[in-house]
């Protein structure tokens, strides 16, 4: 009886760690070019000229990075519902942070999105609990009032958003933070359980928040050409060198060998023609343009070819569903993404979308003027940018002109019209919110409303 008794638990223990173990990292408006690590090998500015990140690059070194990622969403809320639920922001109806309120002069009436992750949404932590995996969430939430543990997480912070309360010696409690992790990962191995860790930084968010020898170490350094920020590249140190620790802690707690580390962001860098730091990448956040929505991604872990370089289309809603094939359980079928593992197999043959295009929708009016209602799809190298208020188009070639400074709309009209109804298309499929006339419009009110900003 008792053999029987040990054999038992010893089958449980070799179940639980057959089982891979993962660890997201999701940073915080860290733009394409916000480490310096080269995120396409063909491409010199995909790093930044002056920001130093020697773990994160020591990360890429063991992985593969995918010059072509994209976040879901342009700004943080619609992105990180998207990633915990394989759903596109449009189909969630949660494509806003803000209150999305009309003002008289918007010639468009903004739906009303959701503000609150449904509860009746499946999420990865709650499919991986389902499995028997612990889960934790550390960090930035901001995805309603309700917090981590009601979609699945066994351990959290709460119902947290922008503000870290970071300290002198913990700004943005970057390295607390990353202290929980480690924790956790302590309590993990001991248990000998399976888990999700997931790290959901607060940096790079604004406000600026470092330690004071970093801070003094980059203020000497030469700056760059597109990157001259001393207090910005400090805050980037800092999170490279938690990164650092919680690397080591999975080397030395010997998780490596089953063990994905998933480095992310949740959008691209802010950005606008007077602070262009997204370059060569055209805008910044809030916008569909590259630079709002093309963000770094490294993947390490078990048969992953390290030094490698995938240049296919993706978003954060694929990782779902990867991180569903790696435990051995099926994705939910209506979810927009698709398992990237081929890909990180070096099998691209076998990689297949349902949809063969990414879409992008935001029908609100955000802060400043590339943050209005709009929507974007992406088919292999074409992008086709959408002005909701106007119907303005825009097409681009993205393997050409990066940049996006070559409209090919009037060039190349019968692609144009192909992917304006392919787009047309897919947002009815998921029923996305589309924005209305606005009743209250008031060309006159825009003007007066800048005269009283300007006083």
């Amino acid at each position: 009886m008792l053999n029987r008794i040990i054999l038992f638990f010893l089958l449980l223990t070799f179940t639980a760690m057959a089982k891979p173990n993962f660890v997201f990292i999701l940073v915080d408006d860290m733009g394409w070019t916000g480490t310096s690590v080269e995120m396409d090998d063909r491409i010199e500015e995909s790093k930044s000229d002056f920001y130093q990140t020697p773990n994160i690059e020591k990360l890429a070194k063991r992985g593969m990075r995918f010059s072509r990622a994209y976040s879901p969403g342009s700004l943080c809320t619609p992105s990180r519902a998207a990633i915990l639920t394989g759903k596109t922001p449009a189909e969630l109806h949660m494509t806003t942070p803000g209150g999305g309120r009309s003002q008289p002069y918007q010639k468009l009436a903004a739906p009303t999105h959701i503000k609150e992750l449904p509860t009746s949404e499946t999420t990865l932590a709650e499919a991986l609990k389902k499995q028997g995996y612990s889960t934790a969430h550390f960090g930035k939430w901001h995805l309603g009032y309700g917090n981590p543990g009601e979609h699945g997480f066994d351990v959290h912070d709460g119902s947290t958003g922008n503000d870290s309360n970071g300290t002198e010696t913990n700004p943005k409690d970057i390295f607390g933070l990353t202290q929980r992790a480690c924790d956790f990962l302590d309590k993990q191995v001991k248990n000998g359980n399976p888990f999700y860790l997931q790290l959901s930084h607060y940096a790079v968010h604004s406000p600026t928040e470092t330690l004071d020898t970093s801070k003094e170490r980059f203020s000497i350094l030469q700056k760059g050409a597109h990157h001259s920020d001393a207090d910005y590249a400090a805050m980037t140190w800092d999170l490279d060198a938690s990164i650092g620790t919680l690397l080591e802690k999975i080397d030395t707690l010997k998780l490596s060998g089953h063990t994905y580390v998933v480095f992310m962001s949740d959008n691209g860098a802010p950005g606008n023609p007077r602070r262009p730091q997204n370059i060569p990448l055209n805008g910044g956040k809030g916008s569909f343009y590259e630079g709002g929505i093309r963000v770094p991604l490294i993947v390490r872990g078990p048969g992953i070819e390290p030094n490698t370089f995938c240049r296919e289309n993706m978003t954060g809603c694929d990782l779902f569903p990867t991180f569903c094939e790696w435990a051995g359980l099926p994705a939910p079928e209506e979810i927009e993404g698709t398992s990237l593992v081929p890909l990180l197999e070096g099998k691209p043959d076998k990689f297949a979308r349902r949809e063969d295009s990414l879409i992008f929708h935001y029908p609100h009016y955000g802060r400043g003027p590339t943050q209005k209602p709009q929507s974007a799809i992406i088919v292999k190298n074409y992008k086709l940018l959408r002005d909701l208020e106007t119907g303005a188009t825009q097409l681009f070639d993205l393997e050409t002109d990066i940049s996006e400074k070559s409209d090919l709309s009037k060039k190349m009209p019968e692609k144009a019209e192909q992917l304006g109804k392919l787009l047309d298309k897919r947002l009815k499929q998921v029923d996305a919110q589309m924005p209305t006339k606005n009743s209250t419009y008031d060309p006159d009110a825009e003007s007066s409303t800048r005269r009283r900003q300007r006083k």
